[in-house]
């Protein structure tokens, strides 16, 4: 089995509405995001998939999503947790790149805090 992770960021702001704590003011965050792809066969080339393609498709999405109230987006259901971010990224990226075997999409609050979402 073959993975390949490419990643981006972004900054935005966000509140978590069904959230009791500090979490339901609005904060931000940098978010740090890993795309994976992963499968058993290699192109012609030898590789998965080119670092590159994936890498300009997950910083086009990230780039809509920066500097922006995540709230804001109808797609977080008004609850833009990592979780949900993670989920909206993949799904994201899957739609631009329908054949690239996308694994798994994780998304960083902060370096110790990640939320994946495996497709």
């Amino acid at each position: 089995m073959f993975e390949i992770r490419v990643e981006a960021d972004f900054a935005a702001a966000h509140f978590l509405s069904d959230y009791h704590g500090k979490c339901e003011r609005l904060h931000g965050h940098n978010y740090l995001v890993h795309a994976h792809a992963r499968g058993e066969t290699l192109d012609s080339g030898g590789m998965l998939v080119d670092f590159g393609v994936l890498k300009k498709a997950l910083r086009d999405v990230c780039a809509a999503l920066d500097h922006s109230n995540l709230n804001d987006m109808a797609a977080f259901d008004r609850n833009p947790s990592a979780e949900r971010i993670a989920a909206y990224i993949f799904i994201e990226l899957k739609s631009m790149l329908p054949e690239v075997p996308l694994y798994a999409v994780d998304v960083w609050e902060t370096p110790t805090s990640r939320a994946r979402y495996i497709g």
